[in-house]
């Protein structure tokens, strides 16, 4: 297995990002869904530059950017959306697209089960023809039921995966994992042969390493389903502005360059911009309790 790590949880230049994960030891970049953002010759250049490649990508699922809405316009758009994500994997060179198929932070339906699970199917097989063709592999990704109320366990993102088409896959997060599973491990055994991705986090959403998680249980599982791919660390640490932080100036109050839209996402994630030394640690403190278990 191999090591890669997610850049949306700072706001920072992406050239800034890459220096950092290639010192510590990180292989590859799983890259924000922010097609809008990037020239993919000048991410190639840099990506090579470090020694670094492309995993994959992460869809950003804000605004209006839901598979499974009411509107076909809304939909349409939002597909559109996740087809630009994928386009700029290809270009980059990388294997995958974890995609949340409804608006993160949207915990109310807006149709019933029947219509809104039809519009998911239907909005993801679009995108999974053209992600073939671009030899890109999707990975429907459950997340808790506090920022969607859609899907939030692995069996829930298998049947939406085995409707969409046989090669479409399944991305697991074990932050998520530990607030919905009743079973995580019986849940990472159940998506053999469909597992796209791994997200890693610790309970806490801290870094692997600073919660309560069995690191070694989890790799040990992973290999019994002969996951051999990639580790993806996204954690996203949580907002703590009273005197009981035990990181000390790791808030950051004056964030740069930080978009509307970046802020939001940090925010409903519970979060915001950290400090470039607390972003370190935590970036060091993955490696470090994930690398010895590979």
């Amino acid at each position: 297995m191999e090591l890669s790590i997610h850049n949306w949880m700072r706001s920072e230049p992406l050239e800034t990002t890459i220096r950092r994960i290639a010192k510590l030891g990180y292989t590859k970049l799983e890259i924000a869904g922010s097609p809008e953002q990037y020239d993919t010759k000048i991410v190639r250049q840099l990506l090579h530059q470090y020694h670094i490649t492309c995993w994959g990508s992460v869809t950003l699922m804000l605004g209006e950017r839901n598979l499974l809405a009411k509107d076909h316009g809304q939909r349409a758009r939002s597909v559109q959306y996740v087809k630009d994500v994928v386009r700029m994997v290809m270009e980059l060179g990388g294997s995958m697209v974890s995609v949340v198929p409804g608006t993160v932070g949207k915990i109310l339906p807006e149709a019933r089960p029947e219509e809104e699970w039809k519009w998911a199917v239907e909005s993801l097989q679009e995108i999974y023809a053209f992600a073939e063709e671009s030899n890109i592999r999707l990975g429907i990704e459950p997340i808790n039921r506090f920022e969607t109320y859609f899907i939030n366990r692995a069996d829930q993102a298998l049947a939406l995966a085995e409707a969409v088409g046989p090669n479409c896959g399944v991305c697991l997060d074990t932050f998520h994992m530990n607030m919905e599973e009743t079973d995580s491990y019986a849940a990472i055994r159940r998506t053999k042969g469909r597992l796209t991705g791994f997200h890693v986090a610790d309970n806490n959403r801290m870094a692997p390493g600073m919660g309560q998680l069995d690191w070694l249980k989890i790799v040990e599982t992973l290999r019994e389903i002969g996951y051999d791919d990639v580790l993806s660390v996204e954690f996203c640490a949580p907002l703590d502005r009273t005197p009981a932080n035990p990181y000390p100036n790791s808030l950051d109050e004056n964030p740069q360059d930080l978009s509307a839209e970046q802020r939001k996402f940090l925010e409903d994630h519970g979060s915001t911009q950290v400090t470039e030394a607390f972003y370190d640690m935590l970036t060091r403190k993955s490696f470090e309790t994930l690398s010895v278990l590979l």
